[in-house]
Order: C-alpha cells, then sequence, then structure tokens
C-alpha cells in the first residue's frame, strides 16, 4: 500500500469488517447465514431443475421465474460465501479489484432482477388484458431479448460505478471496510477525493431502476385490475388476480428490504451500524428464499412436482 502525507494511501486491498460491532457473535451469525444461503442455493436450484423438466413449465412466466432463480443464486452467491468466511476464519481481506467486482455483481444483478420484474409485469397484462395475442406476444425469442435487455441494461447503468471509483478516486483514508461486503456507499465513504460525482449518480440510477421501474409495474398492475373488474363473475375475477398473486408477493419481497434498507442507510442515523449491515444484507437473502417458497406454493405444477419427489425415493427403495 503506497501512502500520502500519512493521511491518504493507495491500497492494493481492503478489509472487510463483517458485521460491526457485532464481532464477538460471528461464530453465532454464521448458523442462520449458513442456513438461509444454503436454503436459497436449494430452492432456486430446484426451481430450475422442475421448470426445465416439466414440459408444461415451458411458458413465459416460468423462463421468467428461471432468470429470478438464476439472479438470486448469483446475488447471495456473490456476498454470502465471503460473509461465511469472515464470520468462521476472519478471512476480511479481499483485494481492490476483486471488491470492485462484487459491488459490480451485486449492483448490476439487483438492477437485473428489478428489469425481469417489470418484464414480468408486462407478461401478466398481455396474459390478462389480451390473451388471445400472449403466445403470438410472448415468444421463446421475446422473452430471450427482454431478459437480455434487462442483463444490457444491468450492465450499462451499473459498469460505470466501479470504473469512477478506480479512475476518479484512488486514494482512500483506510483500507477498513465496515461492512460485510463492497457496497458502493460504503466504498465510496472511504475515498478523499471529491465523491460528489459517483454520489449523485449512484442516486440516479437508484432513481431510474426502484422509482421508475416500481411506477411501471404498477401502472400495468393498474390496467390488469381494470381489466379483471370487468369480468362477469366474482369466481372468474378471483381465478384472475390469483395468477398474479405470485408475482406481486415476489415484487413486494424484492422491493421493501430495499426500499427500508435505502431509507435507513440515507435517514437512519440514530439506527446502530449492526442494523444497517444486517438489513443491506438480509435484502440479498430474503428474495433469494422466499421466491422458491412463494412460486411452489402458488403453482400447481410445480407443487405436484416436488411432491412426486418423496414418492419416487420410496417406490426405490
Amino acid at each position: 500500500m503506497l501512502t500520502f502525507h500519512n493521511v491518504c494511501s493507495v491500497p492494493s486491498s481492503f478489509w472487510l469488517t463483517g458485521i460491526p460491532g457485532l464481532e464477538s457473535l460471528h461464530v453465532w451469525l454464521s448458523i442462520p447465514f449458513g442456513s438461509m444461503y444454503l436454503m436459497a442455493v436449494v430452492g432456486n436450484v430446484t426451481i430450475l431443475a422442475v421448470v426445465k423438466i416439466e414440459r408444461s413449465l415451458h411458458q413465459p412466466m416460468y423462463f421468467f421465474l428461471c432468470m429470478l432463480a438464476t439472479i438470486d443464486l448469483v446475488l447471495s452467491t456473490s456476498t454470502i460465501p465471503k460473509l461465511l468466511g469472515i464470520f468462521w476464519f476472519g478471512a476480511g481481506d479481499i483485494g481492490l479489484d476483486a471488491c470492485l467486482g462484487q459491488m459490480f455483481l451485486i449492483h448490476c444483478f439487483a438492477t437485473v432482477e428489478s428489469g425481469i420484474f417489470l418484464a414480468m409485469a408486462f407478461d401478466r397484462y398481455v396474459a390478462i388484458c389480451n390473451p388471445l395475442r400472449h403466445s403470438m406476444v410472448l415468444t421463446h425469442t421475446v422473452v430471450g431479448r427482454l431478459g437480455l435487455v434487462s442483463l444490457l441494461r444491468g450492465v450499462l447503468y451499473i459498469g460505470p460505478l466501479p470504473l469512477m471509483i478506480r479512475l476518479r478516486l484512488p486514494l482512500y483514508k483506510t483500507h477498513v471496510i465496515s461492512h460485510s461486503y463492497c457496497e458502493h456507499m460504503a466504498v465510496v465513504a472511504l475515498t478523499c477525493g471529491d465523491s460528489r460525482v459517483n454520489n449523485v449518480y449512484g442516486l440516479s440510477i437508484g432513481f431510474l431502476v426502484l422509482i421508475l421501474d416500481s411506477v411501471a409495474i404498477a401502472a400495468s398492475y393498474v390496467m390488469i385490475f381494470r381489466a379483471v373488474m370487468g369480468l362477469a363473475t366474482r369466481e372468474a375475477r378471483l381465478k384472475t388476480l390469483g395468477t398474479c398473486a405470485s408475482h406481486i408477493c415476489a415484487i413486494l419481497i424484492f422491493y421493501v428490504p430495499i426500499a427500508v434498507s435505502s431509507l435507513i442507510h440515507r435517514f437512519g442515523q440514530c439506527v446502530p451500524p449492526p442494523v444497517h449491515t444486517l438489513l443491506a444484507n438480509f435484502y440479498l437473502l430474503i428474495p433469494p428464499i422466499l421466491n422458491p417458497i412463494v412460486y411452489a406454493v402458488r403453482t400447481k405444477q410445480i407443487r405436484e412436482r416436488l411432491l412426486q419427489i418423496p414418492r419416487i425415493e420410496m417406490k426405490i427403495r
């Protein structure tokens, strides 16, 4: 590490503290975090396997669900193994490039996930408001292109964040990051230079992704509800709305933790640092855990395929 004026330095690596203020509980915290990560991996891999095996699920909604499962695996795997290494072995050291790479993966795939939710809202809108054209509008090619656009948007939006840090802010006050992973604001707060451009860009991207995507999703559901209210019978209305229930639950699971964590980070100066860090980890873990559960409970084909597994095992025995 090169040091200038004994104040600022050019680090070759950073040190992640894990959950600051709860260092004495790290070993115990590894139990719930390890269990949640295992649940997330098993649940999402199961969703991917079931959709691949069950041909009746080869539909746009479930292809989008597979994209969500893949994104959730990336988000949880980019943070939790390192966190468990900190808990178990005190392995907090992370290289500068690895830190920026982790930052890119987290923010990029969170942006991609928001885009997939928007694409799923479009799928529900077409399926309910224009059902006769659904199979023509949302072909496999279109679904793939929507997923690719969401990925490219994430790369284009988030790519400049680590680049601006690398090129514009090479000097740091300390190499210790009081966090469990390389979150953008946590890294920028350590820099010695003028970070206003980074802060403004980060806030602008957050606004574009969270606010505009959520507004677009809300608008699609307003049109969906208007179409549903026009159906003749109460049973038809409930059945149609039931096809949206899983998507609505998944949206709430994704957006609510992010909104709460962001609000506390911006305005919760009185909130203890461990709460900030725990919430930041939970919003990366809660969707990967709950999304497979929500879709397994709400989707008949997935539920039936999962119930067949123990029966097959009993026959084998």
